[in-house]
């Protein structure tokens, strides 16, 4: 089956209330308060769930228990009050929660923006699958990035508030690591999470059809190949059109991670583009999941086919 465009949510405005969820590692007080005041400062009221300053009572690389962090996202997304869900870190245990999410009341309540990456990735793929929704691969608000980086927080700001004007995504970095030209429906994020997830429940088979994000953190040369090689030997990356590479921080010389990269996705036959922006680098760019856009890695662009947000 190809991938086809899902439902946008609507864009934020001034005023509008949104929940912050916690649904993997704990957050440092500083830094979440930090991130509160700059969303505040953008005219919109934070709501915090009340387990996002929690500890697990055993697993302290948790931020609270399983089912609290599954209880506040179902709340927080079921409030017709809340317009947008926004994460507070990604860490671990999203797929730890995924299935105690309530699914049925989620797709009953709409959409509505959601705003993640890293560990977040298993949650990006989780809506696709159950609720048809397109989200938002961008900054938590208690990452040192979008606290330290204004690119990174002015493209997750436009993103949310002016749509149209972030049509055509990508640093100046950019370049083709494979040429080419494509279009298709993006998807993706951490590559870990994305091999980590093959073989669940609900997961999807094939990414057909699909313009494929990846990007990673603290993965070694030789255990991106082996995730590279879980993805082709899963068949998740029969049938993309083309590949966006994003940041691979702390994996090492970036020539070797490189080599890596042209030896397991060059043979997919698709254009291939390297250093867009996104992820755990230094600016991590919000890119849209779920909807149409054209690669050109040549120019080293993500171009949106229509806004990210209706």
């Amino acid at each position: 089956m190809t991938l086809t465009e899902l439902t946008r949510p609507r864009g934020l405005r001034s005023g509008d209330r949104v929940a912050v969820v916690a649904t993997s590692g704990p957050v440092p007080d500083e830094r979440l308060d930090e991130g509160l005041d700059i969303l505040r400062s953008w005219g919109l009221e934070p709501v915090v769930m009340p387990h996002v300053r929690g500890r697990h009572t055993r697993f302290r690389y948790l931020s609270s228990d399983d089912a609290d962090r599954a209880r506040d996202l179902t709340e927080a997304w079921c409030d017709p009050s809340v317009a947008a869900v926004i994460c507070a870190r990604g860490g671990y245990g999203a797929q730890r929660m995924a299935d105690l999410l309530d699914w049925t009341a989620i797709r009953a309540a709409g959409p509505k923006v959601f705003v993640g990456y890293s560990d977040v990735t298993v949650l990006h793929e989780a809506f696709a699958a159950r609720t048809g929704l397109a989200t938002l691969h961008g900054p938590m608000i208690g990452a040192l990035t979008f606290l330290k980086d204004e690119t990174t927080r002015e493209s997750l700001r436009a993103t949310l508030f002016e749509p149209e004007s972030v049509r055509v995504l990508g640093l100046p970095t950019a370049r083709a690591l494979v040429p080419g030209r494509a279009r298709g429906i993006t998807l993706g994020g951490c590559a870990s999470m994305l091999a980590a997830e093959l073989g669940t429940p609900h997961a999807r088979v094939s990414a057909r059809g699909g313009l494929l994000l990846l990007e990673d953190v603290g993965e070694e040369d030789y255990r991106l190949d082996r995730i590279l090689t879980q993805l082709l030997r899963g068949g998740l990356l029969d049938g993309v059109t083309g590949v966006a590479l994003g940041s691979w921080a702390d994996c090492g010389p970036y020539e070797r991670v490189r080599e890596v990269l042209r030896d397991r996705l060059g043979g997919l036959g698709v254009p291939v583009v390297e250093e867009l922006g996104f992820g755990h680098g230094d600016v991590n760019l919000t890119m849209p999941l779920g909807v149409s856009a054209v690669l050109d890695a040549d120019a080293g662009t993500l171009t949106l086919d229509r806004p990210a947000l209706s």
